[in-house]
């Protein structure tokens, strides 16, 4: 499969900010995280999604973790309430931003299509310091940028953890400790819990733009007794790795019983982004979320 066709990488400018309810972050803009983001709904609470972040960041914890040759990222968790984007290594020396576009195509019980769109932003600076947002999901017809629902900074020197709620404009923050070895497995959840791994396919190198792509195909399979539909189900998922940047460029995921998803990072530029874009805008009230030492 040719993957030109699913994503086109650019050079862009960095010249838009993003903080704030309204003030949303222009195509050019930059992010990039060290936690799966999801799409389409209002904010969990803080604490769940930190849950997910100390499981994730559990793979990075230790001298190997600053590598490029670090382990890859996790495989996609497939479609639960929120739709999956991009997860992105908290590495340094590797600054980027890019826009990363979701589509989500939803089976319905009649056999029609409930197609939903959005775009993020992501960015990483050379410290390795991340930034990521959620965005409503909207129908194909929407013109206008999606209205931002949250965003998350990482700064992993620090290990401070900021999710910034621009509805509330609160800046939840918590220091986050450092995962125990047995703790670095991330857990199978999601559409794929209940599968076995049945199939592991190289597919190889292709090269977009400048930027070298390493292609895996997995598939999945739910056995008939646990599938909810009588048979055995294969979910199939593609991913195309930038070894560059760390960073899982594009992410297709299909499962027959719930509908197709594309995850595509695009319009990369490799210049260094905005300080302001790690730091809690002036307007935002901090909230400390650190656990009490036990």
């Amino acid at each position: 499969m040719n993957i030109s066709t699913r994503i086109s990488m650019g050079v862009t400018s960095h010249n838009s900010k993003f903080h704030g309810k309204g003030d949303l972050l222009g195509t050019n803009k930059t992010t990039i995280c060290a936690i799966c983001f999801w799409a389409g709904q209002r904010p969990m609470r803080n604490n769940q999604l930190q849950v997910g972040l100390l499981l994730l960041l559990g793979i990075l914890s230790g001298p190997s973790a600053y590598s490029q040759a670090q382990q890859m990222p996790p495989d996609y968790r497939g479609v639960s309430v929120r739709i999956p984007g991009v997860f992105v290594t908290p590495v340094p020396n590797a600054p980027f931003s890019a826009t990363v576009e979701i589509v989500s195509k939803q089976k319905l019980e009649d056999g029609s299509l409930n197609v939903r769109t959005t775009v993020n932003h992501i960015a990483r600076d050379a410290a390795g310091r991340i930034y990521n947002e959620r965005r409503q999901m909207v129908s194909p017809g929407f013109k206008d940028e999606p209205i931002l629902l949250s965003a998350h900074i990482y700064d992993p020197a620090t290990r401070m953890s900021t999710f910034l709620d621009p509805f509330t404009h609160l800046a939840r923050q918590s220091i986050l400790p450092r995962p125990q070895p047995t703790a670095a497995r991330v857990p199978v959840i999601g559409p794929h819990a209940g599968a076995q791994l049945t199939s592991q396919q190289d597919l190889g190198e292709q090269t977009i733009g400048t930027t070298v792509l390493r292609g895996t195909k997995k598939v999945w399979t739910v056995s008939a007794t646990t599938s909810g539909t009588g048979k055995d189900v294969d979910i199939v998922d593609q991913y195309w790795y930038s070894p560059e940047l760390s960073v899982y460029l594009i992410i297709e995921h299909d499962d027959p019983r719930t509908g197709e998803q594309i995850v595509a990072v695009k319009n990369v530029s490799r210049t260094a982004p905005d300080e302001s874009l790690f730091a809690v805008p002036a307007h935002y009230r901090v909230v400390d979320e650190t656990p009490e030492p036990q």
